[in-house]
């Protein structure tokens, strides 16, 4: 898979990207986000098939994760500058994002600050905030079991140098963001004018049913697709993943 290395500085964090360039047959290339404790060779397999498609793919490795520069917080609202920042700096004025976890959910806050660049976008596994008024996720919830995390660090394997460089402090910051109830996000969605495709995973995932009916109930157009299988749809069952998310990014 022929990619071209890049770094854009965001306010100070160097963010490491890969960007396989040409021309998209859709002219709209697809941003793929990893979720935390990977990096971007979670999507080496799904990406491997967007481009022999013809698709140009864009894949980050988001603050404190695989190449890029540790940051000195890791707020929700930074990781969705770092994917905008990343789409100014190629000039890229229309966008499918595909967003795994943490991923997932800087994805939609992308949807939601700019509306009209991102054409498409994929949720898959992505932790929904609690809303004003709900009671506190219990311990299984709120992030996902032991075995989904190690799935989620899976890249050590693979790419050790990656999770050498991820920063562990961000967790708690993270599972502090989630538990917290967020009415902007929420009051936010409305603003998002993609088409979206919501991918979750079986008993083991971490997405709340009922906020989910919440989320699809106040975007436009969605649809959930449901896949038996854990945390990571993507890499774990690859081609139902595609099966659901391929057809829905090749259309107008």
């Amino acid at each position: 898979m022929n990619m071209t290395d890049g770094v854009v500085d965001v306010d100070g964090v160097l963010l490491h990207y890969r960007d396989s360039g040409g021309e998209d047959v859709l002219g709209v290339p697809v941003v793929l986000v990893h979720g935390m404790g990977g990096d971007g060779g979670t999507w080496n397999t799904f990406a491997r098939t967007l481009i022999r498609r013809g698709r140009r793919v864009v894949v980050p490795d988001l603050r404190g994760h695989g190449r890029s520069g540790r940051a000195p917080s890791y707020l929700f609202e930074e990781f969705g500058r770092d994917i905008e920042a990343l789409i100014d700096h190629l000039s890229l004025s229309r966008v499918d994002i595909v967003g795994h976890s943490l991923g997932g959910h800087a994805a939609t806050l992308v949807a939601q600050r700019r509306p009209a660049v991102v054409r498409k976008l994929v949720v898959e596994e992505a932790p929904l905030p609690i809303r004003p008024g709900d009671a506190a996720p219990s311990i299984a919830t709120k992030f996902p079991s032991a075995r989904e995390l190690l799935h989620a660090t899976t890249s050590a394997i693979r790419h050790p140098r990656a999770v050498l460089a991820f920063d562990r402090s961000m967790t708690s910051s993270a599972l502090a963001q989630f538990r917290a109830p967020d009415a902007r996000w929420w009051e936010a969605l409305q603003d998002i004018d993609a088409d979206v495709l919501l991918v979750v995973g079986g008993p083991t995932g971490m997405v709340d049913r009922t906020r989910l009916a919440a989320m699809t109930a106040r975007l436009a157009r969605s649809r959930v697709v449901a896949v038996d299988s854990g945390h990571s749809v993507h890499r774990d069952r690859a081609d139902d993943f595609d099966a659901a998310v391929g057809p829905f990014l090749a259309a107008e």
